[in-house]
């Protein structure tokens, strides 16, 4: 049986997304990006040095886990962070692992 490169091309295509889309995420990775591009500027905004309280304050905007995925984006594209897509779930999953507990 012979199969077309448009087929190849796009079985190709489907399985590399479905691959994505099943990847669990990394709370390691989570975790080393919250440390090195999130604490900082956190820990600056509570005014108490403390980068952590943001996420378990009381008047916290985050409100559910499309909430957290939102604000994990508008981070990464307001301060310029350079993190990708499967970056952003990793820093969403730790975060919700560590201090949201959000179901999924």
């Amino acid at each position: 049986m012979k199969i077309s490169l448009i087929q190849l091309s796009l079985s190709l295509f489907i399985f590399g997304t479905l691959n994505y889309a099943v990847a669990a995420p990394n709370l390691a990775n989570g975790k080393k990006i919250d440390q090195e591009k999130c604490y900082a500027c956190h820990a600056q905004k509570t005014g108490f040095g403390n980068g952590d309280m943001i996420y378990t304050r009381s008047d916290s905007k985050v409100k559910d886990l499309p909430k957290l995925k939102s604000m994990v984006a508008m981070c990464n594209t307001e301060l310029r962070l350079d993190l990708f897509p499967e970056d952003e779930a990793d820093v969403t999953a730790y975060l919700n692992k560590q201090f949201y507990k959000f179901k999924p």
